[in-house]
């Protein structure tokens, strides 16, 4: 049995105004096991993103623990450890982030941004920086000739395995991917999914993979989690979650994944009015005022992220009683 590398425990960020608060991510509880890939989906805002800065420690939890098993053997909370200790950390915990070509400096060439953390963490002498940045480069599919070039000269694609290079040249063993090739055309983005997987197995790294794309998920994920308005409403095995689905958000998300034949009807469920105002959130069930078989006590009682089958979590006051349509 793997062993659990991340324990993500109650976490919760706030961002604060003077007169507005707005809960991006709601008490969020998981774990992920080492070499595991955790699929974790959404639409836009409900704070998939600002959940995976929490785990990496680009921004601060407001509350909760982000627990990890470093190398080392100890367990870190990341969320309370001092700097120097999270330097260290963060050799271990790397993130490739959404857009290819916003996040690579225009003004560094394609040596000087992999080489970048080896830099900042290690003093190595010049022949042996060169032996690694093109020993990754090599490994994500760059040619190592086009490493003196600047980002512009590169494509898309190219540039996402640039970002791969950089957060991989560390050997970390953990990988926030946050929307990794959402900003990257079809044909691409299935080359640069089956790069990480191929690096997953080199070098048995484990993901966290963001994404809005559920295709995309169930093609890479062991583990799927669904979040919505900043809570985790569904978390289950992928195979398990697409098909069984015991929450009614997940259902109206599946309904909307193009099949890849022709022969299987899947009937889109409308999910009707607008996301709620994160800043002020609907009583009960977040979900409820979007939701086709809500009842009365949706609306008015809070709901427990509760096991209802091993490994499937669910924030349902009806998951019981429904009979989801998933994708056979």
């Amino acid at each position: 049995m793997p062993e659990t590398i991340l324990t993500v425990k109650n976490v919760s960020k706030v961002f604060s105004s003077k007169k507005v608060h707005i809960r991006a991510v709601n008490n969020v509880s998981f774990e992920v096991k080492r070499g595991e890939t955790i699929g974790i989906v959404g639409e836009s805002g409900c704070g998939k993103t600002t959940l995976g800065r929490c785990i990496v420690r680009a921004i601060d939890a407001t509350s909760g623990e982000i627990l990890y098993l470093a190398e080392d053997g100890k367990v870190y909370d990341l969320q309370n450890i001092d700097k120097k200790t999270l330097r260290g950390i963060r050799k271990e915990v790397q993130m490739i982030f959404q857009d290819p070509f916003a996040s690579l400096d225009p003004r560094m060439t394609v040596f000087d941004i992999i080489s970048e953390p080896l830099r900042a963490n290690f003093k190595l002498k010049r022949n042996e920086l060169e032996e690694k940045v093109k020993s990754i480069a090599s490994k994500v599919g760059l040619n190592p000739s086009y490493l003196k070039r600047y980002p512009h000269a590169f494509s898309g694609g190219q540039r996402q395995r640039i970002g791969i290079a950089r957060a991989l040249v560390l050997n970390p063993r953990l990988i926030v991917c946050d929307e990794a090739v959402s900003a990257l055309d079809v044909s691409v983005q299935a080359q640069v999914i089956n790069l990480l997987m191929d690096l997953q197995k080199e070098f048995k790294l484990t993901y966290i993979f963001i994404s809005h794309d559920l295709s995309v998920v169930e093609h890479i994920s062991d583990k799927v989690g669904v979040m919505y308005l900043g809570k985790m409403v569904e978390y289950a095995p992928t195979e398990e979650l697409f098909r069984n689905p015991l929450h009614p958000y997940t259902e109206a998300l599946l309904s909307a994944v193009l099949i890849a034949d022709p022969t299987v009807k899947n009937t889109r469920i409308p999910l009707e009015g607008e996301i709620p105002n994160p800043a002020n959130p609907p009583s009960g069930c977040f979900f409820h005022t979007r939701c086709r078989y809500c009842i009365e006590k949706c609306k008015t009682e809070d709901v427990s992220f509760v096991e209802k089958k091993p490994g499937h979590f669910v924030a349902c006051h009806r998951a019981d009683e429904l009979n989801l349509r998933g994708i056979v």
